[in-house]
């Protein structure tokens, strides 16, 4: 990538000049860009997930053929670009992905985009307040975005409710996870802080750690090894798939994984779930049909708008494996709240030592005080001559 310039012909050229990586669906786009990248994408509200995962990528400009934030609701994806200095151009056209191939060097200077010399499209150049100002107006779109999760979650349930209700289709892991702590931790939202918040958690009880996706990756880069990794394939790495853990795929409920060919070829051992959820949620019902006493969950959605943000299918799957799983669910920021207000045990025994010592420094200012310090004070030295005469 260069920056502010590029020399061509004599010329000084100002803007973003990158590799371009070009794919309708922001993950896969994501999974192979690298530093320096231009993103060309076709995708109407981008979600927080998915500019994370851009984000993490390291891309230097996101080129959005369709509207980032169309009005339907307040999308929390492109204010997550911004804010981490990515440049976000939308709303460009279809017409770009004919104009500009894999791999071709592009230019994004303004709000119009260069391939080569030639000019190829242009949008709508994005800034934070602009982000700010779209998603606030948005926020009228609340309310039809949960009357058609209403339609949703309804037909979620009729094709889901044997595993909802029975647990039907659950696979039963070689690990006991009955009458045990289990977090199952996500990569989606603040998954960093609520690691780092939970160490003490994870330090005092050893609970059963669930990696779900990148999450497995997250619980590795934070120094611990996952116990289950539930998946479907694709967003996590050969690494976290290789580490030990008892592998889960996550396929359709007609038996498709989407990452199935990458599995095979890695000859990961795994056992498949069919089901319409997703794979965070897949992992609950998991962790809830083995039995689990209490069911951490880091890096997953906490508001409203994070929950809207996930689109209407995932919100019915979402909404109804809470609802199944009921009170063994509880947020990380709960958990880690607790943990920071508990006194510690190395916190007591250092008060209690300071309190004796404060009572010595008491009883010696006493005559009998000064007695007992006296007759310590001889036990001592006759021990020590007693030790010396042996030597």
């Amino acid at each position: 990538m260069k920056l502010s310039t590029l020399r061509r012909r004599g010329q000084a050229l100002s803007g973003v000049t990158g590799t371009a990586r070009v794919d309708r669906r922001t993950k896969n786009l994501a999974r192979r860009a690298e530093r320096g990248d231009v993103a060309i994408i076709d995708h109407v509200d981008i979600d927080r997930s998915a500019a994370v995962a851009l984000v993490e990528a390291g891309v230097a400009a996101v080129v959005n053929a369709a509207p980032s934030v169309s009005g339907r609701y307040p999308n929390l994806g492109p204010e997550v670009l911004l804010r981490a200095g990515i440049v976000l151009v939308d709303d460009v056209g279809g017409a770009i992905f004919a104009a500009v191939g894999e791999g071709d060097e592009v230019r994004v200077d303004g709000d119009t985009i260069y391939c080569g010399d030639t000019e190829v499209a242009s949008g709508q150049r994005q800034d934070i307040d602009a982000v700010a100002l779209a998603a606030e107006n948005a926020r009228d779109g609340l309310s039809s975005q949960l009357g058609a999760f209403g339609a949703n979650a309804v037909e979620h349930l009729r094709h889901e409710q044997d595993l909802l209700l029975d647990g039907d289709g659950v696979p039963q892991l070689s690990l006991r996870l009955r009458d045990r702590n289990v977090l199952v931790v996500s990569r989606e939202f603040d998954y960093t802080d609520d690691l780092r918040s939970l160490r003490t958690f994870i330090k005092e009880t050893n609970p059963v750690l669930i990696g779900v996706e990148g999450g497995a990756d997250a619980l590795i880069e934070a120094g611990h090894r996952p116990d289950v990794v539930v998946c479907d394939g694709n967003d996590v790495s050969d690494t976290a798939l290789r580490c030990g853990a008892e592998i889960v795929v996550r396929a359709g409920r007609d038996g498709w994984v989407s990452g199935g060919d990458r599995i095979e070829r890695l000859g990961v051992r795994h056992t498949t779930f069919p089901t319409g959820a997703t794979t965070e949620d897949a992992a609950l019902l998991l962790a809830h049909a083995q039995g689990a006493a209490l069911i951490v969950l880091a890096g997953s959605f906490g508001t409203l708008e994070e929950f809207v943000d996930r689109g209407r299918s995932s919100m019915a799957s979402a909404f109804l494996t809470r609802t199944t799983v009921g009170p063994r669910l509880v947020d990380a920021s709960a958990v880690a709240a607790l943990y920071r207000h508990r006194v510690r045990g190395w916190l007591v025994f250092v008060l209690v030592l300071l309190a004796l010592a404060c009572v010595g420094a008491a009883l010696a200012t006493t005559p009998v005080g000064q007695d007992w310090w006296q007759q310590i004070h001889d036990w001592y030295w006759q021990g020590y001559d007693w030790v010396r005469a042996r030597i």
